[in-house]
Formats: structure tokens, C-alpha cells, sequence
């Protein structure tokens, strides 16, 4: 039986790298929050593969859609095997802690930490009625950011939402262990996509001044492979693990 697998944000960036990586093992829904005429170009490159997969646009942060998003991957391919929680904003306008905005604040926190909260329950109650397939009844992956433990004073609702996906992370593992359904989280590192275009000159900077161990930008498809290893179903004494993509940034050294 092949599996299916549901990723959001999948129409760029790290979330369209992950859709290329899986495209071989699963049935693929591809969730994003742009008219799918965006995505064309990519979403061609996929069709050329032989990839079989369908899109959802969706706003993860509404109700509706992460219930469109269920229930498209059911109606379609008749269960859910994969959750990659990817979709994520950055703020609009970086500011000073003590200048940011709630606006802003209940923007990101919508879309990074209830987005995913809220869609792992519902695919959680999907898989929890499925037949387990090797095993395995369901994966879900939440796809976060170093900033869920190192601050950055000047986009600090980013970093709390992202820390909250840690802790969904954590605490969906627990719940969802006995359930053989097994929840990992990837913290990618600083990673070349739209969202670090800005500060591009910045981060290419620190790099050769010494910032990592991996003195380079990190990739959309490094991020993508350690997704792939979670999705594989080969890790089943495994749950609530994190795995940093940040090129050994999280190594502290004198």
C-alpha cells in the first residue's frame, strides 16, 4: 500500500524541497497559502518526476482549511501515514522587543504554534482509527528553527512561537506513543529560503568570521533529508527527538 503524506508550506522553500524528497515513497498533499498558479514552475518539475500528488490552498492558522487539508488526503488516498508541520511566517517588520506589536505577535503565533497544534490533532485523530502499516500508524513532523532556543531580541514573537512547536513537539510524542504514531521535530538552522533573503549579507558574514562548525548556508534540501530519514518509518524506538540542521551552530566552543 503506498502511504500519503501531508506537508504544509510545501510550495516553496524548505516545504517544496521535502515534497521532491518524498515524492518517490508517498502520495503527496501539498498545502500552501497561495493560489496553486504560483507555484506552476515547481509544482511541473514534481508532475515530470511521476509524482502523484494533489493541492490544498490553505491558511493553516483558519480552521477550515486544516480541516480541508484532512480531509482532501482522506478523500483522495484514503489516509493520512505523514504530517510535515513546515508552513511558517517570519514578522513582517522586525522590531525591538519592547516595540513589537500584538498584531504581530497573534500573526506568527496563529500560523507557527496554533497552525500546528491544531493540525496535528486533527491528522492525529485521523491516524489513531487507521491500521498500522509496518508497525507505524502515522509520523508527524514539526519543522521549527534554532530560534526556539536562541534569542533574537528583534523578532521575539518568532522565536516563542517556534519554541512552542517544541513543546507541542514533546508533548504530542507523549500522547501519541501508545497510539504508534511517533512525532520528531527538525530545528533547521540558517538556511537559504525567501524568508533569509534580507539578511543575506548579514548571515554570509558570520559565516566566514567562524559562526558554525559547517562554514556555509545551510540548503532547503539539508533540512529536506533529515525529513526524510523521520518519515522512513525505520525509527520506531524513537519518539519526541530533535534533529538540528544548523551545521553544528549548536555546538558551543571556546
Amino acid at each position: 500500500m503506498r502511504k500519503t503524506a501531508i506537508i504544509t508550506g510545501a510550495g516553496r522553500g524548505i516545504g517544496f524541497a521535502v515534497a521532491k524528497r518524498l515524492a518517490e515513497e508517498f502520495n503527496l498533499v501539498l498545502a500552501a497559502s497561495s493560489p496553486e498558479e504560483r507555484y506552476e514552475e515547481r509544482f511541473k518539475t514534481l508532475k515530470e518526476t511521476g509524482a502523484e500528488f494533489c493541492y490544498v490552498q490553505a491558511d493553516i492558522s483558519e480552521q477550515t482549511d486544516r480541516v480541508k487539508c484532512i480531509e482532501t488526503a482522506v478523500e483522495q488516498y484514503g489516509r493520512i501515514d505523514i504530517l510535515v508541520n513546515n508552513a511558517g511566517v517570519a514578522p513582517k517588520e522586525r522590531r525591538d522587543l519592547l516595540d513589537m506589536t500584538e498584531e504581530s505577535y497573534d500573526r506568527v503565533m496563529d500560523v507557527n504554534t496554533k497552525g500546528v497544534m491544531f493540525l496535528s490533532q486533527l491528522a492525529a485523530r485521523q491516524m489513531t482509527g487507521q491500521s498500522a502499516i509496518d508497525g507505524v500508524k502515522g509520523i508527524i513532523v514539526n519543522v521549527s528553527s534554532m530560534s526556539a532556543r536562541v534569542s533574537s531580541i528583534n523578532r521575539g514573537e518568532y522565536c516563542v512561537s517556534k519554541a512552542g512547536v517544541s513543546m507541542l513537539t514533546r508533548l504530542y510524542a507523549d500522547r501519541l506513543a501508545g497510539d504508534q504514531i511517533y512525532v520528531y521535530e527538525v530545528r533547521p538552522g540558517i538556511i537559504e529560503t525567501d524568508m533569509t533573503e534580507t539578511v543575506h549579507e548579514k548571515y554570509t558574514r558570520l559565516f566566514e568570521n567562524g559562526l558554525c562548525p559547517i562554514a556555509r548556508w545551510g540548503k532547503p534540501e539539508d533540512v529536506a533529508e533529515a525529513v526524510g530519514i523521520l518519515c522512513s518509518g525505520k525509527l520506531r524506538y524513537t519518539t519526541g527527538q530533535v534533529i538540528d540542521v544548523d551545521g553544528g551552530f549548536q555546538i558551543q566552543r571556546l
